[in-house]
């Protein structure tokens, strides 16, 4: 083979592309250079939340005593969140206070860690930090009112910033370490968690499937390795859709765990 022969199948081989942080800062597609810009993740976002309060809406508008498929799904996972997540935690009363908090912040982070493993989106709603931010806020918030509302500022903020039989000598210390715990470990771990995991999970799944396209279409010899490539890609496709299901359910279930310890007496 000619020199020139070489440079020219050299520059027809495939080139391997690996995933980058690029992938999360896609180019505008509409009202571009505004606040109201609008990207490939942003539509993804729009059409997730879109699909989930469709399906809510038509799974709870006539409502039966014997429920069809879609009204049994909606009762199945409104039960859910009930029984295991706002009762179990925050006991019937309060339970009932925060449950439609607690269903549409469970529903959307689904709905939007789900749209990473959707052909054609390919990317979760939650991997960018916009939309984590605005549940974690709204987390933070919910807390606040909570405690605020049942025991008043002073009384929650001695609750929350100096635990019981705590020495007087120590309160200073406690209260600033309590304050960092509560106020903003709280919300800034709830808001890297989701975004981190959501990430880290799109980035793996396009390794594999980005690996597996170029060693199908690369030198004979490497061929085989698709299969494999292509094997660990389906497989860390279902992982992604338990990470999917288990960090909307953590989220929301840790929102409840700091309501609960707002509104109790004493910690």
């Amino acid at each position: 083979m000619t020199q020139a022969n070489s440079i020219a199948h050299a520059a027809d081989a495939p080139y391997f592309s690996p995933p980058s942080i690029s992938d999360f800062f896609p180019p505008e597609l509409l009202f571009a250079g505004t606040p109201f810009a609008i990207t490939r993740i942003t539509l993804v976002q729009l059409l997730a939340t879109a699909l989930i309060v469709a399906l809510i809406l038509l799974g709870t508008r006539r409502m039966r005593v014997v429920p069809g498929r879609l009204q049994s799904v909606m009762e199945l996972g409104f039960g859910f969140i009930r029984e295991q997540i706002a009762y179990q935690v925050l006991g019937e009363k309060d339970g009932k206070r925060f449950l439609p908090l607690l269903t549409a912040m469970f529903f959307t982070i689904m709905a939007l860690n789900l749209t990473g493993v959707i052909p054609f989106l390919n990317i979760p709603g939650t991997s960018v930090a916009g939309a984590p931010l605005v549940f974690a806020l709204t987390a933070y918030v919910a807390f606040v009112y909570a405690g605020i509302r049942r025991h008043g500022v002073g009384h929650f903020l001695k609750n929350s910033l100096v635990p019981s039989g705590v020495p007087k000598a120590l309160i200073p210390i406690i209260a600033v370490v309590e304050l960092i715990s509560v106020f903003i470990a709280r919300p800034v771990s709830l808001f890297l968690r989701l975004l981190l995991n959501m990430i880290v999970g799109h980035l793996m799944l396009v390794l594999f499937f980005s690996a597996t396209n170029f060693f199908f279409f690369s030198f004979n010899w490497l061929t085989p390795l698709a299969a494999g490539t292509l094997t660990l890609g389906l497989a860390f496709t279902l992982f992604e859709v338990f990470v999917a299901l288990l960090q909307a359910y953590v989220f929301t279930i840790l929102t409840a765990v700091y309501i609960q310890l707002a509104v109790a007496e004493e910690h």
